[in-house]
C-alpha cells in the first residue's frame, strides 16, 4: 500500500524521474573526471587531491548564503533547473578543450569548483522540493526509491564510463553527463509543486539568518550527533576517493575498463542496501538501523590497502570493499536523510541543509587536500589505510546520542 501511494503521487514520480537521469550521468563524471586528469594530464598525488578538493569546496564556502538566499527568495524548482543548464554547459567544456588540444588541469580545477558550487543550488533546494511532494509517513519509503534508483546508476553507470573511456577518451566520455542534465532540467520543467512561502522576516538580521541553522542542529541532540557521524566519515571518505583511482590504476595496475566493471558489479550492494534500508528501519528502528550503515559502509574500505598478490585476487578485494562499502552507505543514507527530513521545519529547511553541508560537506576538501599531501609523503597506500581506519570511528558519536533508542522518525522541531 505504501509503496503504490508513492506510485499514484504523480509530482514524485517526475522527481524520481529527473533524479534518474541526472545519477546515471553522474556516475559517468565520477570516473571520467578524474581519469582524464590521470590519462590524459598524468596528474600527480597532490594534483588529484586538489581536484577532489576544489569539487567539494564551495559546500564549505557558499552552503550558509545560499540556504538563507533559497528560503529567502523561494522558487526552489527554478532554481533546480538553472543549476542543471549550468552544469551541463560546465562540462561540455571538457571535451571542448580536448578536441582544440586546450585541456589542462587548471580547466579541470575549474569545472569541479562550478560544477560544485552549482550543485549546492541544486541541492538545497531539492530538500525542501522533496517534502513538499513527499508526506511524511513515505519519507523512508521515498528515500529508499530515490536510494534504489542511485544504486542502480551505480551499478550500470561504472561500466558504461568505463566503456566510454576506454573507447572514446575520458573528456570525450563526460559529454554524457552533460546531456543528462540537460535532461533532467526538462523533466524537472514538468513539475507542479506548492513550495513553501519564502521566509522574508525584514526584522531578522543577515547575521542571525546564517547562525540560525546551524544554532537549530547543535541544540539537537540526534542532529549534532548525526552531523558530527556523517562529518568524520566524509573527512576520512574524501582522504580514501581522492586517491582511490590513482592508487588502483598506478600502484594495482588495474585497467579503467576493469575498474568500471568492478564499480558496477560491485554498485549491486547498494541496489540491496536501498531496498533493505525500510525493511531494516522497522525490524529495528530507525535509529538502530543508522548506526548498522555507520559501521557497514567505511569498514570494508580496509581491504583496498590490503589487495595484493594474483592480478585476480587483487580484483576480487576490490569488488568486496566497494560491495560491502555500497551496502552499508545506502542504509545509513535513506535513514539518515530521512530523521533529517522529519526533524527540519519547513522555514528553515534550506539553512538548515546549508548549515549541515557546510560541516558535513565543508570537511571534504581538508580531507582530498590532506590525502593529496599524505600520498606524496608516505605513499598512497599508508593513506588509504589511515583513511579506512579512521571512518570506522564515526560510530563513537551515535553510541552516546538518543540515536540507538530511536525506533520511529522523530516528530518535526519548532
Amino acid at each position: 500500500m505504501r509503496r503504490g501511494r508513492l506510485l499514484r503521487n504523480p509530482q514524485f514520480v517526475i522527481l524520481w524521474a529527473g533524479q534518474t537521469v541526472s545519477v546515471f550521468g553522474d556516475q559517468i563524471t565520477i570516473l571520467a573526471l578524474p581519469l582524464a586528469a590521470v590519462l590524459t594530464l598524468d596528474a600527480s598525488a597532490f594534483q588529484m587531491g586538489l581536484l577532489a578538493t576544489l569539487a567539494w569546496l564551495p559546500h564549505l564556502l557558499f552552503s550558509l548564503h545560499a540556504g538563507v538566499w533559497i528560503d529567502h527568495r523561494g522558487r526552489r524548482r527554478a532554481t533546480m533547473i538553472a543549476a542543471d543548464i549550468g552544469r551541463a554547459l560546465v562540462l561540455a567544456s571538457v571535451p571542448v578543450a580536448y578536441f582544440l588540444d586546450a585541456l589542462t588541469m587548471p580547466h579541470l580545477y575549474a569545472v569541479a569548483f562550478l560544477h560544485g558550487s552549482l550543485s549546492v543550488f541544486f541541492d538545497l533546494s531539492w530538500s525542501t522540493i522533496f517534502v513538499s511532494v513527499v508526506p511524511r509517513e513515505d519519507f523512508v519509503d521515498a528515500n529508499s526509491k530515490l536510494f534504489q534508483t542511485r544504486s542502480l546508476s551505480s551499478v550500470a553507470g561504472p561500466s558504461i564510463a568505463g566503456g566510454l573511456v576506454q573507447v572514446l577518451g575520458a573528456p570525450v566520455a563526460l559529454a554524457a553527463d552533460a546531456v543528462s542534465f540537460l535532461g533532467s532540467a526538462a523533466i524537472l520543467a514538468r513539475m507542479h509543486v506548492v513550495e513553501p512561502e519564502p521566509d522574508r522576516d525584514p526584522s531578522e538580521r543577515l547575521r542571525t539568518r546564517l547562525a540560525s541553522g546551524i544554532r537549530f542542529i547543535f541544540r539537537s541532540d540526534i542532529l549534532r550527533a548525526s552531523l558530527l557521524s556523517f562529518s568524520t566519515i566524509n573527512f576520512f571518505n574524501l582522504m580514501f576517493s581522492a586517491l582511490f583511482v590513482l592508487y588502483a590504476t598506478e600502484e594495482l595496475e588495474v585497467k579503467p575498463g576493469e575498474l568500471g566493471l568492478i564499480l558496477g558489479s560491485a554498485a549491486v550492494g547498494g541496489l540491496i542496501g536501498a531496498v533493505a534500508a525500510p525493511r531494516l528501519s522497522r525490524a529495528i528502528g530507525v535509529g538502530p538501523s543508522l548506526m548498522v550503515g555507520t559501521v557497514l559502509f567505511p569498514l570494508p574500505l580496509m581491504l583496498v590497502p590490503a589487495a595484493g598478490g594474483s592480478h585476480r585476487l587483487v580484483l576480487a578485494f576490490l569488488f568486496l570493499a566497494e560491495f560491502g562499502a555500497a551496502l552499508g552507505v545506502m542504509i545509513l543514507d535513506v535513514n539518515g536523510n530521512s530523521i533529517n527530513a522529519a526533524l527540519s521545519p519547513d522555514r528553515l529547511r534550506a539553512r538548515i541543509g546549508g548549515a549541515h553541508r557546510v560541516v558535513n560537506y565543508g570537511v571534504r576538501p581538508i580531507g582530498s587536500l590532506l590525502a593529496g599531501v599524505l600520498g606524496e609523503a608516505i605513499g598512497l597506500r599508508s593513506t588509504l589505510w589511515i583513511a579506512a581506519g579512521g571512518a570506522t570511528l564515526a560510530i563513537l558519536w551515535l553510541i552516546p546520542s538518543p540515536v540507538p533508542a530511536l525506533r520511529e522518525l522523530p516528530e518535526q522541531a519548532v
